[in-house]
């Protein structure tokens, strides 16, 4: 039973009738924060010095939903694709971290030159809890165009994500910030399916933060 009411309006209609524009989105962050114990403890986990980068390279693939299997094979990479950047771990003194959770993880990461894997310690991954608690241990986080990239945002944690050529709506257009997320920066495909020049364009940044 529905109650009594004056107005109804399907929810991605409300900033229409709110008068929201991209200027007034609210984007006071953080608006999330992990629980302060977790962060203590995944702290005593992490490598204790360094500017240390958190990894996404793939969502979930939903293979029960066709339509969204296909925007995941857009969106998503192999841990292989993102050797580029794990090469630069000496030449930008970071140290890497996966925030990569599911069950093709571990395999990607094990396929990886042992020298450039990345620290992984997501198998005592709980839930977002404690990825949340990760992130704000970390510097940076990097990751395809996931729930991961809204996490960090939310927590105001600097986030470069990855935006596939048919990018998300969320991320407007021709534009490289987001009004959601003020630490956010993002990295647009200029090809469909050429995550390489992303990529390249991603580390070569990452090279210039860690500049003295």
């Amino acid at each position: 039973m529905i109650p009594g009411h004056d107005y109804w309006s399907l929810m991605l209609s409300l900033p229409i009738h709110c008068g929201t524009t991209v200027e007034t989105i609210p984007a006071r962050t953080p608006y999330l924060r992990a629980p302060a114990n977790l962060t203590r403890a995944w702290r005593a986990r992490l490598p204790e010095h360094g500017f240390k980068v958190g990894l996404v390279w793939s969502g979930d693939p939903r293979t029960h939903d066709r339509g969204s299997n296909a925007i995941d094979k857009r969106r998503s990479v192999q841990a292989q694709a993102f050797l580029p950047l794990l090469e630069l771990a000496d030449a930008a003194n970071v140290t890497f971290v996966s925030l990569q959770k599911g069950p093709a993880s571990q395999p990607q990461i094990e396929a990886l030159p042992q020298h450039l894997r990345p620290f992984d310690l997501m198998h005592d991954v709980r839930d977002f809890a404690d990825t949340a608690a990760i992130i704000e241990c970390l510097d940076l986080v990097i990751s395809v165009d996931t729930s991961v990239a809204h996490l960090a945002g939310a927590l105001n944690k600097p986030v470069w994500i990855f935006s596939r050529h048919d990018g998300c709506w969320r991320w407007l257009r021709e534009r490289d910030d987001t009004p959601w997320y003020p630490a956010a920066r993002l990295f647009r495909q200029t090809v469909p399916g050429n995550w390489a020049d992303v990529i390249d364009r991603v580390g070569r940044a990452l090279v210039d933060l860690r500049k003295p």
